[in-house]
């Protein structure tokens, strides 16, 4: 059986877990949720066809199968680390900065704005990683991540980058969005979702719509494939106030009845805590920060929109 590119993060997941005997702590070493974890280990044993964890009231222990991969996973995770950091010992990187973040954000928010940095700061190189799943904010793992969630992170220093809010869009043609009046119509449209933490259930509960039926015709776990699949009139999406701007500016999505709903969560600026950035790190924190506003106040968009 060929070892392809896609087998990688669950893999990680794996070894993770199996070197911590948990998937909570899996979770929070490789900045996943749990059930992330959760989902890459099924996956493998799906392709693998045998049982890696023993699943009990207490946690997970490994099979026999699990203790055979997992030893032979860790020690090739070793060996590739020590690798790069042979490589990347005998590399000047003193102009290159490494950023992991999610697909969707350096899709819909970063990529547009480089043309800007790369005007501003011609002698930085950036290296744009989206794997989460392998990320590694060790001597051989990136310089910076942009991250979504609580601004706790083992490990990692966090710098507040922007609030976040969520709203219902869909694409101008998807029929019946036109009848759509208040919040409760979104019912009657086919719903497609992400795994965000929030979702339809919470937006609807914020809108005074309680006890509602949700179907989600289909849910992806990139949010930039659920916005592709909304504007392309599969069904109507919740969107992050963030990632949907382009979609919104090219009239591909309009954004539906109903209010708001502030993101338990905020885009966030991590590096590892034990070491300060290089200069030239420093200098990506700096203009992320003043990307992230965008009116001569510099108060966030999110911000202004709740006063």
């Amino acid at each position: 059986m060929a070892l392809r590119s896609d087998w990688l993060p669950a893999l990680a997941a794996f070894e993770s877990a199996a070197r911590h005997q948990n998937f909570a702590h899996a979770a929070e070493e490789l900045h996943l949720t749990a059930s992330a974890v959760s989902h890459h280990v099924r996956k493998l044993e799906s392709r693998l066809g045998v049982a890696l964890f023993q699943r009990h009231a207490r946690g997970v222990s490994l099979t026999a199968e699990g203790r055979q991969l997992a030893d032979v996973a860790g020690n090739a995770i070793h060996d590739i680390d020590g690798a790069m950091q042979d490589l990347r010992s005998h590399r000047d990187d003193a102009h290159t900065v490494r950023i992991t973040t999610l697909h969707s954000f350096a899709y819909t928010w970063l990529i547009p704005r480089l043309p800007a940095f790369a005007a501003e700061h011609p002698d930085i190189r950036l290296r744009v990683d989206t794997e989460i799943a392998l990320t590694r904010f060790d001597d051989v793992g990136p310089d910076l991540g942009i991250r979504h969630g609580p601004g706790r992170w083992p490990g990692l220093a966090a710098r507040h980058l922007m609030d976040e809010a969520m709203f219902p869009v869909a694409a101008p043609t998807l029929a019946g969005v036109d009848r759509v009046q208040a919040p409760a119509d979104l019912l009657r449209l086919p719903l497609v979702a992400d795994l965000s933490h929030q979702g339809w259930q919470d937006w609807f509960r914020a809108q005074g719509v309680h006890g509602a039926r949700i179907d989600e015709r289909f849910v992806f776990s990139d949010s930039t494939d659920m916005l592709r699949a909304a504007a392309i009139g599969l069904g109507a999406a919740l969107a992050r106030e963030r990632i949907v701007a382009p979609w919104l500016a090219s009239h591909h999505l309009v954004r539906l009845p109903g209010a708001a709903m502030p993101g338990r969560y905020a885009y966030h600026i991590v590096y590892p805590s034990h070491r300060r950035p290089r200069a030239a790190a420093r200098r990506v924190i700096d203009w992320l920060l003043a990307q992230s506003t965008d009116d001569a106040t510099g108060a966030p968009a999110t911000a202004r929109a709740r006063r």
